[in-house]
């Protein structure tokens, strides 16, 4: 850990900053393990106090291309492959099941419901992919989802400012704790919907039929 906040103190600081934001950000989709939010919250962190409009604009435009750029990497993998990415998309329950019964009628809120949970960039967009959705509505969902969650990074740099003092160790810490937030979150609602649906269905009644992917 102590050596990706040396990398962030380093890159926050430099000219390089714009592009590497853009790259860390696009191949944080098919690998969702890199420091790309909290270089992204802390940069945005420093912008604000500095009151750097056109810095805050830089980071919003960086990240929104990184991110759909991202999107539409995870997106060919899952189109060109039926075995990259499976698993993933077509584990049982929770945000997989969500994603497969309802992307291809609603597509943008699919994308952009599931961008702000813990894995779901890399489940629907890989998902999109798989199960045939067009070039078209997968773009028009990315770019609202990617703008979505730019916007709710920079709001996340705003407000923990004053709280991480620009520190990339104390945004770290600060991303992780919202990621186990965001996460048991949907995994509550997730199960009470389910509850109430149990509840509500009589016996007998057959689940709704799903997305099959092709072979």
């Amino acid at each position: 850990m102590l050596e990706v906040v040396a990398v962030c103190d380093a890159v926050l600081y430099s000219s390089w900053l714009l592009p590497v934001l853009v790259i860390l950000i696009a191949i944080d989709g098919p690998f969702p393990v890199l420091p790309s939010e909290t270089l992204l919250m802390t940069a945005a962190a420093l912008a604000f106090g500095r009151h750097d409009v056109l810095a805050v604009v830089a980071l919003f435009l960086a990240a929104l291309v990184g991110s759909v750029a991202g999107d539409l990497l995870v997106f060919g993998l899952g189109r060109s492959s039926h075995r990259v990415l499976a698993r993933a998309v077509e584990a049982e329950g929770g945000l997989s099941s969500w994603v497969r019964r309802r992307l291809l009628q609603r597509p943008s809120v699919v994308l952009v419901g599931a961008r702000f949970v813990p894995g779901g960039r890399l489940l629907s967009t890989a998902a999109a992919g798989r199960y045939g959705l067009d070039v078209p509505r997968f773009l028009l969902g990315s770019v609202a989802s990617s703008a979505a969650w730019s916007v709710y990074m920079l709001l996340i740099g705003l407000l923990l400012g004053p709280i991480t003092g620009g520190s990339p160790l104390l945004s770290l810490l600060a991303g992780v704790v919202m990621a186990v937030l965001t996460a048991g979150a949907f995994a509550l609602v997730q199960r009470v919907r389910a509850m109430r649906a149990a509840a509500a269905a009589p016996s007998g009644v057959a689940p709704a039929l799903e997305l099959v992917a092709p072979h």
